[in-house]
């Protein structure tokens, strides 16, 4: 017998958030493509390639920051959908989640300073507040 699963909004927001992984994904691999070449990337790249501009670098540097919290904040969601905890404190952390991860990624592309890392707070905050939902 197969049971249906609601699709809460905790959980769309955690497929967007899968989304915007993809997206980096892909705009990683689009920058670095231009500064190596089609014939390259398609090769068996032995031989060492140039390094990446600074854009394409920090991009690289915000998919990587984005892939240390996501499967925190991916088993945070499941737990608390599984657990029943889903409420206010779940709906607002997942929202300042992938809003903040959302702007992390031009603000790190145009090298705003400070303002990337209060973004990234606010990704942080997002998270715990899931954990805190799932944690009372």
């Amino acid at each position: 017998m197969m049971t249906t699963m609601t699709l809460t909004t905790e959980l769309m927001i955690l497929g967007w958030t899968v989304v915007l992984a993809l997206v980096q994904i892909m705009l990683v691999a689009t920058l670095r493509t231009a500064e190596t070449g089609l014939t390259y990337n398609m090769g068996p790249r032995d031989a060492a390639a140039p390094p990446p501009r600074p854009v394409t670098a920090r991009m690289q540097r915000a998919q990587a920051n984005l892939f240390e919290t996501l499967p925190l904040f991916a088993a945070a969601v499941l737990i608390a959908h599984v657990g029943g905890r889903e409420g206010e404190l779940t709906l607002w952390g997942c929202y300042a989640y992938l809003g903040a991860r959302v702007l992390y990624v031009p603000l790190y592309a145009f090298g705003v300073p400070v303002v990337r890392s209060l973004a990234w707070g606010v990704s942080l905050a997002g998270l715990v507040m899931v954990l805190a939902a799932i944690l009372k």
